[in-house]
């Protein structure tokens, strides 16, 4: 069955009737949704409020008050403007309100009914309007971008067990960097310009993108913050994301990333063949794990003009009812990462011009702390595959390009069980993050805003501390409380990862991370004669 998810939706009165060739299309007078219960010196005075207030204030004001579509991979639709989108037809001669038809495609047009992929835009200069890109400038390319893992590449292979501490922030006073400067690729396998395999990055970044956006022909990006929450502005609308949230980029899909909190990292998973999905469950069932009514897809909201993304210059108006619209000035920049380079792009007008869009492929983002566990109850650990929230399959049954995995905080009433993660060699890559905490595996050195990279059959496990505290903790057997105001993730894939020669340079590579498995000792004991 195909839901159909809308925002603020008009009356059918409202809906205006599809256009003759003679009809001029109504100018876009509205600038936010009108419920049909205020009055138009409501909408006035609204509007009013919206651009007297300070610029910091209106901004805060329309990324707090934002409302989502809920669900997963559902057929939405959400008009900014009542009656925005075409009636019982996709591509009407002349759309409603003299807006542009575009269509972004995910998939194949011939892709199985039950994998396609696509939303149509209505907008109101199509995203084609542009001059010719060009490589970007010194000042906006990135050298430790890196989308080509093949042999000879600026990386490396090694079955080395890898941990980094917490990616530093540079600060504004020495240089300013946005979200697309500040990320360095970690490792990953294939090559964007195949569409095969993935990469991992982090980022950390002091500045918010300034009149300019940025795209990803290479494929979709999972974005995980550790500190300080991330305003998007989207194509489709507007998304508020704090640690804790993840949010997902799909594949072309345009985006400017602002920072409400200031300097701000975190972890990005980029793959280049495929989208993310929800896992199967199997004999769980139908409810557990990530449950799709828990992920939250914008609104449509769109700039009018010659627009800058939500600028610090000044803002007009604000989100209001989960939709709306703002008016500034000046030229804007797309960057387009194709084929693993940065390429750039100026237009006179803002890319976040959809009035109105429908489909099934759209931006969303979701809140870890929703995440319902499963567990064992009676004996032994679980395989962290039970704690998966994203998928991204291979053409091989249950084998992932890309798992995302959580550890939420949760109970382990396991009875004689060695409870903390077992000592481990893996057919797949694990990589794992810190997102706040401490993780239970290992003690200390494993900090929040740190990874961790345990190869294909690269052993791994608790250290030393972990293992001999739970062993002399064992024969309690009460129920515990485990990862208690603390969460990790892991990334998980049956590609294996080649790492950046950048990252192995690092400083903040921990030189000494296979020390914490020294402290093993035996604890053999040969049978009494």
């Amino acid at each position: 069955m195909v839901t159909i998810a809308r925002a603020a939706p008009p009356s059918e009165k409202a809906k205006p009737a599809l256009m003759s060739p003679d009809t001029k299309p109504p100018p876009l007078q509205p600038k936010r949704a009108v419920d049909s219960t205020e009055s138009g010196a409501q909408v006035v005075a609204a509007r009013k409020a919206a651009v007297d207030a300070p610029p910091d204030d209106a901004l805060a004001a329309r990324f707090s008050a934002l409302r989502y579509l809920a669900g997963f991979g559902n057929q939405f639709e959400s008009e900014a403007l009542p009656g925005a989108l075409p009636a019982g037809r996709n591509n009407p001669r002349v759309c409603p309100y003299g807006l542009y038809a575009e269509q972004l495609t995910g998939t194949a047009f011939t892709a199985p009914r039950r994998e396609n992929q696509r939303s149509w835009l209505y907008r109101i200069k199509p995203s084609a309007t542009h001059h010719p890109f060009v490589p970007c400038d010194d000042a906006r390319t990135n050298p430790v971008l890196v989308s080509d893992f093949s042999a000879g590449g600026p990386c490396d292979a090694t079955p080395n067990q890898l941990r980094w501490r917490a990616t530093q922030i540079p600060e504004r006073e020495e240089r300013h960097v946005d979200w697309v400067q500040g990320l360095a690729t970690v490792c990953g396998s294939g090559a964007a310009a195949d569409k095969t395999g993935f990469a991992i990055h982090m980022y950390a970044a002091n500045s918010s993108m300034e009149r300019c956006a940025f795209a990803n022909a290479d494929g979709d990006l999972l974005i995980v913050p550790q500190q300080g929450r991330l305003w998007l502005t989207t194509e489709f609308g507007l998304l508020a994301v704090q640690p804790g949230e993840i949010a997902v980029l799909q594949q072309g899909v345009r985006f400017a990333v602002r920072l409400p909190d200031g300097p701000s990292r975190g972890y990005v998973c980029e793959i280049y063949g495929g989208h993310f999905q929800l896992p199967d469950l199997g004999p769980i069932g139908a409810n557990g794990l990530a449950n799709p009514r828990d992920f939250q897809t914008p609104v449509a909201w769109f700039e009018e003009g010659a627009a800058a993304a939500a600028s610090d210059a000044g803002v007009d108006a604000v989100q209001s009812g989960g939709a709306g619209a703002v008016q500034s000035g000046g030229g804007y920049v797309v960057v387009h990462k194709f084929a693993g380079r940065l390429f750039e792009a100026s237009q006179d007008f803002s890319p976040f011009n959809v009035v109105a869009w429908h489909g099934n492929y759209a931006p969303y983002k979701y809140d870890l702390h929703r995440f319902c566990p499963m567990n064992a109850v009676a004996f032994d650990h679980p395989d962290p595959s039970i704690f998966t929230v994203l998928t991204c399959p291979t053409a091989r049954p249950g084998v992932a390009a890309v798992d995302f995995v959580v550890f939420p905080p949760r109970w382990a009433v396991a009875e004689g069980t060695f409870r903390p993660p077992y000592f481990h060699r893996n057919c797949m890559s694990e990589f794992m993050g810190l997102i706040a905490g401490t993780y239970e595996a290992k003690a200390e050195g494993f900090e929040p805003g740190g990874a961790s990279l345990h190869s294909c059959m690269t052993p791994h496990g608790p250290d030393a501390a972990t293992f001999e505290r739970a062993v002399a903790e064992e024969g309690s057997g009460e129920p515990e409380r485990v990862h208690e105001g603390s969460l990790a993730f892991m990334l998980e894939s049956c590609f294996t990862p080649r790492v950046t020669r950048n990252m192995l340079a690092s400083p903040l590579l921990d030189a000494h991370y296979y020390q914490c498995w020294q402290g093993l000792r035996s604890h053999f004991r040969h049978p009494s004669p």
